[in-house]
């Protein structure tokens, strides 16, 4: 929409030609109506002030385009009413030429928008009918529905939640004609994060989505069972905060508020695929799991329902023919849409389940109870000072002009210290947490750090400062450490003892030397090192890290990968979605292309020498693995595009039920992938063997092009063994080959092997064998932690 200011050239001649006389009681210094016919055409009948129009007057240009209205010193300001020569309309308010205000637009193909604007475009809370008769009423920001809205489908279908970009982003619940509804998170238009499927007869699928897909651990409720516990449900799935931390990612709606509907909803034949009979084609399932298959057949939830621009892949065929009484419940796991494993259980069993985690939690908790004071309320204004803490230190020290480090600028004498009193200073803001010190470690240091990751200074601070907030997350380790995730998933902040603040401050002026001559290290890369002191003189120091699993990828296994074997596995019945695992779990050997693999462990072999000369142990390799729908179900059905939620015709159906494609290798683009900078990015593309030592990237079905770096996207085929218990097993995985991508880095490089850890190694050494214990010295380890990974974990192709 063009502008509409200065429309009256000035200077032009003008025909005046006066009216009847009109009063205008109340203008001061108004002249009386006059029509004025200027040089280009155009024609104004109204009030003036001097020269101008000015009052109420009408202004028809000579293209056909009229306004009538209000008037101020010539330009357009007020209320008036404009009309388009193709017909279009708007009747509202007008400030400096512009449609600003209130108004009502009216498009000649009949839609209709009543709500506020702000310089010629939608902004703020408004209502559009569109030509389809589609409706959404809601907030808008610049022209796009953004913030909290509804959207109501011609064919009846309704949404509910937040928006981004004109696409359902964040919370909301979505309710279709037949009676089905989903409530849970959403991302770009499609269901992305934790939801609950709700059956229009009555049955639930609790569980997670990627990208529409069905992707992740979940369990499904037939109908006619027992209304699930919620907070059951989420315990099971790992989140022990119950339903808040489910749905932690996404903006708040009421999740209890949607109601069970009984009645049964009948469906068509050609609505009711079965899942198992895919599966059964690929010819690597074991009997028994062939025979869970069957049990389940009339609860595949296979469907995909595709309606107005959004997708369901969950309506479930043939629920009627489940028996009102049954109190059978099943675990499942998909892989993109595509079911790899199943538990049939009693109902009575996943209470219990629950309960048992419950326990497990509280004593974890107890153990921890070092940090207890900061649990609840204090931990809220734990982290409401360490956001004031970080927003002050960033803004302090990034005017500061850009300088190489010195040796001044290291060690624990290199801080910065202030007191941030509840009711404000004269350096800090007022707020609502309670009194504290806050100390800033080697802020010179780790500002240049920032800068060699490529860390935008207001970026860092938005991040974790923002409106949005932390997440506290759940310690994976024994450490009892809190652990804080910043809104956008780049950074991990994390509680050091004091002990382990130390080792950082000490290993400090060689971490930065380290990580300046070697851009892909796979070390954790640290962002800051704070310290708060709260009333009673207690301290929590804090370090802000780079989050490895930062991806819009779905991580579907954590390992922690140490080289021992002595206690590293996990006890099966504490084993959840979010579980980090250990090297004893690890079922999987991983191939890579060769120039992949070669250079990955040439940058092991620094790093772990580099942690040695520190005299550095017990540290890790945090693997993630997303995985990718297994091969043999791959290219039977293509995915249709996502429409335009506005402008598509409703009623249009389609069924699928996983990507085409696997991973594939191609050429770095530069201009093809994202270039945005992230706390794990940094350092060149690799190379390929496969493509002839070539940089490359990952093509990656319903995602793009993802940039292949060390640790960072990087493509590999996960090859399972099975043993015969397993096979054996109803929780069998189906198949045994997976393409996946990793993502990867060296964690905890903050345990120094000093005489504690001798005490330890030495009693240790008694009952068990001293080469598969844990704790050794640091040159033992770092040679049984490479011998680890090359032998288990990324042996070499024949």
């Amino acid at each position: 929409m063009t502008c509409l200011m200065n429309l009256i050239d000035e200077d032009s001649e003008i025909n005046a030609e006066p009216l009847s006389p009109v009063s205008c009681i109340g203008v001061e210094n108004v002249e009386r109506p006059n029509k004025k016919v200027f040089s280009n055409g155009d024609l104004y009948v109204g009030d003036f002030k001097a020269v101008l129009p000015h009052g109420k007057g009408k202004y028809t240009w000579s293209n056909g385009m009229v306004y009538e209205g209000d008037w101020e010193a010539g330009k357009m300001i007020g209320k008036g009413l404009l009309l388009w020569p193709s017909g279009e309309r708007y009747n509202g308010d007008i400030s400096g030429g512009y449609l600003h205000g209130f108004g009502t637009l009216t498009s000649p193909d009949g839609s209709v928008y009543e709500g506020q604007w702000r310089m010629n475009i939608q902004h703020g809370f408004g209502r559009k009918k569109y030509a389809n008769s589609d409706v959404y009423e809601g907030e808008w920001k610049e022209g796009e529905h953004e913030g909290n809205g509804r959207y109501f489908w011609n064919n009846g279908n309704k949404y509910t939640g937040n928006w981004k970009r004109g696409k359902m982003h964040g919370r909301g619940v979505m309710e279709w004609v037949n009676g089905d509804k989903y409530n849970g998170c959403w991302l770009n238009g499609l269901r992305h994060g934790s939801g609950i499927y709700q059956y229009a007869d009555g049955g639930y699928y609790f569980g997670t989505w990627t990208r529409g897909l069905k992707d992740g651990k979940g369990v499904f409720y037939p109908a006619g069972s027992k209304r699930p516990s919620l907070k059951n449900f989420c315990i099971s799935l790992g989140y022990d905060n119950g339903p808040k931390s489910v749905l932690s990612q996404c903006s708040s709606l009421n999740l209890e508020g949607s109601t069970v509907k009984k009645q049964s909803v009948r469906r068509s034949v050609s609505e009711k695929i079965s899942v198992s009979g895919v599966l059964r084609s690929s010819g690597r399932i074991s009997h028994k799991s062939a025979e869970s298959s069957r049990h389940s057949d009339s609860t595949r939830e296979s469907r995909h329902h595709y309606s107005s621009g959004t997708f369901s892949f969950d309506s479930d065929g043939g629920q009627s023919e489940v028996q009102e009484s049954t109190a059978v419940v099943y675990e499942r796991e998909y892989m993109q849409g595509v079911m790899i494993k199943e538990r049939v259980r009693g109902y009575t069993e996943l209470p219990k389940k629950a309960e048992k985690k419950t326990k497990h939690h509280a004593k974890e908790t107890k153990k921890s109870s070092c940090f207890g004071i900061f649990k609840g309320k204090n931990s809220y204004h734990l982290m409401l000072n360490l956001q004031l803490g970080i927003r002050y230190t960033v803004g302090k020290i990034t005017p500061v002009p850009k300088r190489e480090v010195r040796t001044a600028d290291f060690g624990h004498r290199a801080r910065i210290t202030m007191f941030f009193p509840r009711r404000g200073s004269q350096f800090t803001p007022p707020h609502k947490s309670v009194d504290f010190y806050w100390k800033d470690y080697c802020p010179m240091v780790f500002r240049n750090l920032r800068e060699m990751f490529k860390l935008d200074a207001a970026e860092y601070m938005m991040s974790i400062c923002g409106d949005d907030g932390l997440t506290e997350i759940s310690s994976p380790g024994k450490s009892g450490s809190i652990f804080y995730l910043s809104h956008d998933d780049r950074f991990v902040i994390k509680t050091l003892k004091k002990s382990e603040l130390k080792v950082l401050l000490k290993m400090l002026p060689k971490y930065y030397n380290h990580v300046k001559e070697h851009e892909n290290t796979l070390i954790t890369k640290f962002f800051g090192l704070h310290q708060i002191t709260v009333h009673g003189k207690r301290k929590v120091r804090f370090v802000v890290m780079g989050n490895m699993f930062c991806t819009e990828l779905r991580i579907h296994r954590r390992y922690d990968l140490k080289g021992s074997t002595h206690g590293r596995c996990t006890d099966k019945d504490k084993i959840h979605e979010n579980t980090t695992l250990k090297d004893l779990d690890l079922s999987y050997e991983f191939q890579m292309d060769k120039s992949l693999q070669k250079f990955f462990f040439h940058q092991i072999a620094l790093d772990c020498n580099f942690l040695k000369s520190q005299h550095i142990i017990d540290y890790s390799l945090l693997l993630g693995l997303h995985f990718r729908a297994p091969e043999q179900l791959n290219g039977l059905l293509e995915p249709p595009m996502m429409p335009n939620i506005e402008s598509s015709p409703a009623g249009q159906d389609g069924e699928v039920l996983f990507p085409s494609k696997g991973l594939l290798l191609v050429a770095h683009e530069p201009s093809s992938v994202s270039t945005d900078p992230g706390p794990h990015i940094r350092g060149r593309p690799l190379r390929a063997f496969s493509l002839g030592d070539k940089e490359v990237d990952v093509l990656v079905p319903g995602t793009g092009r993802l940039q292949v770096q060390l640790g960072v996207n990087m493509p590999a085929q996960a090859n399972q063994k099975l043993s015969r218990d397993e096979a054996d097993s109803v929780e069998v995985e189906l198949f045994e080959v997976y393409d996946v991508v990793i993502y990867m880095g060296i964690i905890d490089i903050l345990q120094e092997y000093n005489a504690k850890k001798k005490a330890e190694h030495a009693c240790k050494s008694v009952k068990f064998d001293p080469l598969l214990i844990s704790v050794v010295e640091p040159e033992l380890y770092a040679q049984r932690f490479i011998n680890f990974l090359k032998q288990k974990v990324f042996p070499e192709q024949p």
